[in-house]
């Protein structure tokens, strides 16, 4: 449960970052979408809450100015934060494509030009 909790925030995380940083990062290759209503806006930081599972809650803070994601866990019980993970996104969200499954966009690409 833990890891599929993590691995969506991850998933969001990077989604809304690639929204936050359009303007910073150079050539990105995401559109850009309105913030979702569960996202909190600072001055300059992202924060993206997931919801809690027991006694932990998942906090994503992204930097858009640095091209960075942080994902803290707090213990609700206890109130101990700790820093889960640090990701700079700069050259992340430049790819084109990754993980993908056949076909492949430049395969598509070609036969869409072979017409």
């Amino acid at each position: 449960m833990k890891a599929v909790v993590l691995g969506t925030l991850a998933s969001l995380g990077l989604a809304l970052a690639a929204i936050g940083v359009l303007d910073h990062c150079g050539e990105v290759f995401a559109q850009q979408l309105p913030p979702s209503p569960a996202v909190k806006t600072g001055s300059q930081l992202i924060v993206v809450p997931a919801p809690a599972a027991g006694n932990v809650q998942l906090l994503t803070v992204i930097d858009p100015r640095l091209c960075v994601m942080s994902v803290y866990r707090i213990d609700l019980t206890t109130g101990k934060i700790a820093l889960c993970s640090v990701r700079n996104m700069r050259w992340d969200l430049q790819m084109m494509y990754l993980n993908n499954e056949d076909p492949l966009p430049q395969e598509i690409r070609a036969l869409l030009q072979q017409r």
